[in-house]
């Protein structure tokens, strides 16, 4: 099956299932393809773009593939020779497809239609992500000099802040206490490929938080305000250019990426910035639960990835005990 085959084949299984005559598939032989645009229809509670992210895979990873094979007869051999071949060209998006199919299938042992799952590859599902570059605070400093002044703010808060872009985005006057320094995530912008957005609330409960920033960029968030953002409070702290709506990505992305070419860092990417500002939070000496909790992570694993700063924070405090060998009469029963 072709990926336009797949893609044309699910449209059809999608119309079925919308007009309301799908076949139980208890009654008879369903596909792969079939069951998981089923599955896919019935997960209510997905949000948009993770759903759109499910049916891109089910038509160009999943379906073309094995997409033909029932779900009774597809095999553990079938499965890790089917992730094998992906994952030489593609590796992230191989753990991505396996961990929906290995899902799906577990959800048809648990109806009833399988009687044991044919997804069996320990890891497969992990994605091995490539180390992201960090910026220094001298770096943002030159990006924030060189894009537009109605994006200054938002990268300076982005990075101080540890924010998603989703996150920031979505921001209005009434997050931002600026007498106290702090900033209120309650909500995220999720764009979709067609250019359509979603507001909603944050994937995990832990990513609704307070977050603190530094008082040094607070002229810069307040300047920001009376230039370019609405008086009421729920308007946009960073709106588009045009009618004060959401901030397209594209938008910012090009006067990002010009920046970063001049600096003669072209390698980093917006998100990076989030990525940057957790390490400079452990490195003045950040814990892990603190840096959980600033970054809304659910789970001590994504907030760890930012512990090899603290080689350089290990650094810090050599230096600062040899100050103190200095300030002492230690020094002269050292030398």
């Amino acid at each position: 099956m072709s990926h336009a085959d797949a893609k044309a084949y699910l449209a059809v299984v999608e119309a079925d299932i919308h007009k309301g005559t799908w076949i139980d598939p208890s009654s008879g032989r369903i596909t792969v393809a079939e069951y998981g645009a089923k599955w896919i229809d019935e997960r209510v509670t997905l949000r948009p773009r993770t759903r759109e992210l499910y049916k891109r895979l089910l038509a160009h990873q999943i379906a073309p593939h094995i997409g033909k094979r029932t779900i009774a007869d597809l095999t553990p051999s079938e499965v890790r020779t089917w992730h094998a071949q992906m994952a030489k060209e593609m590796p992230s998006t191989a753990a991505k497809a396996y961990r929906v199919l290995a899902t799906m299938m577990r959800t048809a042992l648990e109806d009833g239609l399988i009687t044991q799952t044919p997804c069996r590859i320990r890891g497969a599902g992990n994605e091995k992500a490539k180390e992201r570059p960090v910026a220094s605070v001298e770096e943002v400093t030159q990006i924030v000099a060189l894009v537009p002044e109605r994006y200054r703010a938002l990268i300076l808060l982005t990075a101080w802040a540890g924010l998603r872009r989703g996150e920031v985005l979505a921001l209005e006057r009434q997050d931002l206490d600026l007498i106290n320094g702090k900033v209120r995530i309650e909500r995220t912008v999720q764009h979709m490929t067609n250019g359509e957005y979603y507001i909603g609330p944050p994937k995990t409960a832990a990513g609704a938080r307070t977050v603190h920033f530094p008082k040094e960029i607070i002229p810069a968030i307040e300047s920001h305000l009376e230039a370019f953002s609405g008086p009421e409070k729920t308007d946009l702290v960073f709106p588009g250019e045009v009618g004060g709506t959401i901030l397209r990505p594209h938008v910012l992305y090009k006067h990002w990426h010009r920046a970063t070419q001049a600096i003669g860092r072209p390698e980093l990417r917006f998100h990076d910035l989030r990525h940057s500002g957790a390490t400079w939070a452990a490195v003045v000496g950040g814990t892990t639960r603190e840096l959980m909790n600033r970054l809304g992570h659910a789970s001590p694993a994504a907030a760890l990835r930012y512990q090899h700063a603290t080689a350089e924070r290990d650094r810090s405090i050599a230096e600062a005990l040899g100050r103190l060998i200095n300030s002492s009469d230690a020094q002269q029963r050292l030398s």
